[in-house]
Order: structure tokens, then sequence, then C-alpha cells
């Protein structure tokens, strides 16, 4: 099984990674495609530096910083991964990048932005359920009064 694990840094992104891990820990063979989408440049942007590869540098370079915490994850698991960053709208980039990958799955981390939308999953979650043709987990991220997991405490990928 090959598992897409969209990734932004965020600590519920990398919940989304842990989460696969223990999956493979409980019998579930699986190989990853950790991504990280950057969204293309705006026009501020442009019109502040108009070196696009400079730009485009600069994202990749930042997508690149993204995925670091959830490679050292996958490699203190000591899975099979592969990287990627790409560029474009976040769901359905990720979404392509299922098909382009021949991906069976996707986990992701839900971010609350606060919208009405998105009060219970992130707008690109969202989006994500239901635009992919694959299963969907989906992470939320733990209120304050959720239990802490005591082994998380410890290992990291618990």
């Amino acid at each position: 099984m090959k598992i897409l694990l969209p990734v932004d840094g965020s600590e519920v992104s990398l919940e989304a990674v842990r989460q696969a891990i223990r999956m493979t820990r409980q019998g579930l063979r699986a190989h990853f495609v950790l991504a990280n989408v950057q969204e293309p440049a705006h026009l501020y942007e442009m019109m502040i530096n108009p070196d696009r590869a400079l730009i485009e540098r600069a994202s990749a370079e930042a997508g690149e910083f993204a995925l670091r915490g959830g490679e050292a994850l996958l490699k203190q698991a000591g899975l099979a991964y592969e990287s990627e960053v790409a560029t474009g709208d976040p769901a359905h980039t990720i979404v392509d990048l299922v098909e382009r990958f021949g991906c069976d799955m996707i986990i992701l981390g839900a971010r609350d932005k606060g919208s009405l939308r998105s009060a219970l999953l992130g707008s690109v979650a969202h989006e994500v359920l239901h635009a992919a043709q694959v299963p969907v987990m989906v992470i939320k991220p733990r209120g304050e009064g959720d239990p802490v997991d005591e082994a998380a405490l410890t290992d990291p990928v618990a």
C-alpha cells in the first residue's frame, strides 16, 4: 500500500505521520510519499522581486524545510518513503499527487482556521476529503482538554 502524507510543518500534520507509523507497527505494510504543497507566488511577491527563479528557489526551500519533521519521524521508524515539494492549490495538488504517485490512501492533518466551513475540518482537508478518489484519514488537532498520550512523551512516534 502506498500512502500520501501531506505535511506543512504543523504539529497536526506531524501527528498524521505518527498515525501512519503506528499503523505500520500494527501490521500495515506501506510505502509513504511525504509531500508539501507550496502555494504559487502572489502578485505582490512578484512585484517586490520579479526574479522568478529566486521566488521558486525560496518556495522549494520552504517546502523542504516543512518536510524535515516528517522525514525525521519516518527515518527514525525505519520506513521507506519518497519526498515531493509541489506548487499549486494545496487541495487540488494533493489529489494530483495521489494520482501521479499511485497512492492508495491519504493521511493528513486538519487545522481549524476558524471559518464556518472548516469548523470541524481544515478547509484543505475538507476539499481533499471530497475530491479524492482514495480513502482519506483526517487527523484532527488535539483540543485543550484532550488526554495526553503518555507514550508519545517518551517515544515521538508512539
